[in-house]
């Protein structure tokens, strides 16, 4: 029998991210592209210049899923986008599972506001 624990620790604490941040250790194993973690942030960035970059970032979107299947949380896929940058991007569709990745003009990074043209605010 299988017990889930939905929280623990008040969000917040400083032993809430210490726990997350060892809970999610192992995350970016077998990942191909650059990923980012940041308290409860994370990242995936990659080069998308040609077809075989594109099939980098599905392949671990898809690792990122299975990921988080068998580690029993959920990414919020309603905070998930992807951000194309650079002139001549192809703006390919991706996704988490089986819902679409939404394209942004810009998103917000530790409280700095970046676009797609690495314009900061």
């Amino acid at each position: 029998m299988m017990t889930y624990m939905t929280s623990g620790v008040p969000q917040g604490s400083v032993l809430g991210l210490a726990l997350f941040n060892i809970f999610v250790g192992n995350m970016d194993s077998e990942i191909e592209c650059t990923l980012s973690k940041f308290a409860d942030n994370t990242k995936l960035c990659g080069v998308v210049d040609t077809l075989e970059g594109r099939d980098a970032i599905l392949r671990d979107l898809d690792r990122l899923e299975r990921w988080a299947r068998v580690n029993c949380i959920k990414f919020n896929k309603a905070k998930c986008k992807v951000l194309h940058m650079g002139q001549g991007n192809p703006k390919h569709n991706y996704s988490l599972g089986r819902e679409r990745i939404e394209s942004s003009p810009e998103e917000k990074d530790l409280e700095v506001l970046v676009n797609e043209r690495l314009n900061m605010t």
